[in-house]
């Protein structure tokens, strides 16, 4: 199985995954990757977009959701680049992060986020996130990640997806 297949079947693996009330986690996947196309971002983050979650597949067994963000982290890393999977591992120390910096950020939060804000640490300011140099991309993520939970949200498909992935994997290659 090819890198690109194992992403095909890791997304469409997560249709009928419920972590949100609104969206199931395939839509939250697909809505993130459409907000990160519409801010212009790179593959990259657009990638990253469209997999912080992917732990939450049953593809990956029995997760802790307090750590899903390292299950990426680590999933990706290998597979796409660092800072793809740092990107994507990054997004709970920035909900961390704005939740402690941000007046009024927590109030924004779904109650699922919120509930899970407090499994992973609660507010606060990791000094190794602020100092990072994609550290500014992780915010931008976390805000894909926080509006990609409309029951009525655009979304691209899994397809625009696997040629994200394939751009990220041809300028891997070329480097």
């Amino acid at each position: 199985m090819t890198v690109l297949d194992e992403v095909d079947e890791l997304l469409r693996s997560l249709r009928g995954v419920w972590d949100e009330e609104a969206v199931d986690e395939l839509d939250h996947a697909l809505q993130s990757a459409t907000r990160a196309l519409a801010d212009g971002a790179d593959d990259e983050l657009v990638l990253a977009a469209a997999l912080h979650d992917l732990a939450h597949s049953p593809l990956c067994g029995a997760v802790d959701t307090a750590h899903h963000d390292r299950i990426a982290r680590d999933w990706l890393s290998p597979r796409f680049g660092v800072r793809v999977g740092w990107l994507a591992g990054a997004h709970v120390a920035a909900k961390r992060y704005l939740a402690a910096t941000v007046p009024g950020y927590a109030a924004t939060l779904s109650q699922v986020s919120v509930d899970t804000l407090q499994h992973q640490g609660g507010a606060g300011v990791d000094p190794a996130f602020v100092d990072h140099p994609w550290w500014a991309d992780a915010l931008r993520l976390r805000g894909y990640d926080d509006a990609a939970k409309d029951p009525h949200g655009q979304a691209v498909s899994v397809r625009e997806v696997i040629r994200v992935a394939e751009r990220v994997l041809a300028q891997r290659s070329s480097r």
